[in-house]
C-alpha cells in the first residue's frame, strides 16, 4: 500500500498555527494584523490548513487549533458532501419536440444538456449539444425531426440519485466523459427527473470548502 506523505507546512503557515494555538478562538483579521499582512494574503494560508485538518473554524467566532485530522477523517468528511446539496434545475423537453426547436431551446436556457421526457414525465433521453450538432449536418430537415431519434437512451444514459456523495458523482461524469448527468427519483414507472449535476455545480461545491472557513 502505497504511503501518503504528509503535509509540509511553509513558515508562515507554521507561525499561523502557533498564534491560533495560543490565542484561540482567533478571526482571520486578527490573524493578519498580528503578521502585518492582509487578509486577502492570508486566505490561501488560511484554507489550506483548515482543509488538510489543523485547523476548524467556526462563523462568527474564529479559528481554533484542531491538530491534524486523519486521512481516514479527512475523507469521511469529502464523502459527505451529497448531490442534492449541490444540484440544479434541470432543463427538460419532450420526445416529440423537433431537433429546430431543440437546437433554439438550448441556446436560449444556455445549457450543454437537454433531458428528453414522455408525456408521463418519465426520462427517456439525453441530448448533447454534440448529438444536435451532428444532426446538423446533412440533408435532413430540422423542423420535421424528432429530438427521440437523434437523442441517447436507455442503458446508455449516466445518472445519480439526490442521496449520492458527491465524489462518487463527479467520478462517473469523468468516466464518461460527459459535461452532465441527470439526478433521478427510481419510481415503478421508471426515471423521474428531479435535478442536474453538472461539472459545474462540482467544481462550485469544492469551492464552497474553503469559503466556509472565510470568516
Amino acid at each position: 500500500m502505497k504511503r501518503v506523505s504528509p503535509i509540509e507546512l511553509n513558515k508562515r503557515q507554521d507561525v499561523i498555527l502557533q498564534i491560533v494555538k495560543e490565542n484561540g478562538p482567533i478571526t482571520g483579521e486578527h490573524i493578519a494584523e498580528r503578521l502585518g499582512l492582509t487578509r486577502a494574503t492570508l486566505r490561501p494560508d488560511l484554507a489550506i490548513l483548515t482543509m488538510a485538518g489543523f485547523l476548524d473554524a467556526r462563523p462568527r467566532v474564529g479559528y481554533f487549533y484542531a491538530g491534524k485530522k486523519t486521512t481516514a477523517a479527512f475523507t469521511e468528511s469529502m464523502l459527505n458532501l451529497k448531490v442534492k446539496d449541490f444540484q440544479s434545475i434541470p432543463v427538460v423537453v419532450p420526445d416529440d419536440m423537433t431537433v429546430y426547436d431543440a437546437i433554439i431551446h438550448m441556446f436560449s436556457e444556455d445549457v450543454g444538456t437537454l433531458f428528453v421526457i414522455d408525456k408521463d414525465e418519465i426520462l427517456q433521453g439525453v441530448l448533447s449539444r454534440k448529438d444536435l450538432l451532428r444532426s446538423s449536418i446533412g440533408t435532413q430537415d430540422l423542423n420535421k425531426m424528432p429530438v427521440h431519434i437523434i437523442m441517447t437512451r436507455m442503458p446508455n444514459i449516466a445518472y445519480c440519485v439526490n442521496s449520492d456523495s458527491l465524489i462518487v458523482a463527479a467520478k462517473k461524469l469523468i468516466e464518461r466523459e460527459i459535461d452532465s448527468m441527470p439526478v433521478v427519483e427510481e419510481t415503478e414507472r421508471g426515471l423521474v427527473i428531479t435535478g442536474r449535476l453538472t461539472k459545474t455545480n462540482i467544481t462550485r461545491a469544492f469551492i464552497s470548502l474553503a469559503e466556509t472557513h472565510d470568516l
